[in-house]
């Protein structure tokens, strides 16, 4: 699997050719607002190498996303989300066509904050 896809919109953010209002970044992942946001706190955090979506993970990856798991909830409180169990968030993926990927690189969407949310 390639590390990065010179035809990727995320790629291209995470080289900088893009710019993004960033949440996070360090060596393996990017985290930056979302730019047609559906929640009062939405962004999307991505792993920096191209990964095409959540069906092409395998076990080579354990440890990447096991850190993207915990990173997650530190993010969402840091941008605003309230704390469990009253507060929270939600996570969201889409997986290949029919799980309604747009763009074909493993992302998750982050939204929290006071409901109700005008879509999702």
């Amino acid at each position: 699997m390639s590390q990065s896809d010179p035809n990727c919109i995320f790629c291209k953010i995470v080289a900088g050719q893009i710019p993004c209002k960033k949440v996070y970044e360090d060596e393996e992942f990017l985290a930056f607002h979302d730019i047609a946001p559906w929640a009062p706190v939405h962004f999307l955090i991505i792993p920096k190498q191209h990964i095409i979506s959540l069906a092409h993970l395998t076990s080579e990856h354990e440890g990447l996303m096991g850190r993207l798991m915990t990173l997650i909830p530190k993010l969402a409180a840091q941008e605003g989300c309230n704390p469990y169990p009253e507060g929270g968030f939600r996570l969201v993926t889409n997986t290949g066509k029919e799980g309604g990927q747009e763009v074909h690189h493993l992302h998750f969407h982050v939204m929290g904050g006071p409901r109700p949310w005008l879509k999702g």
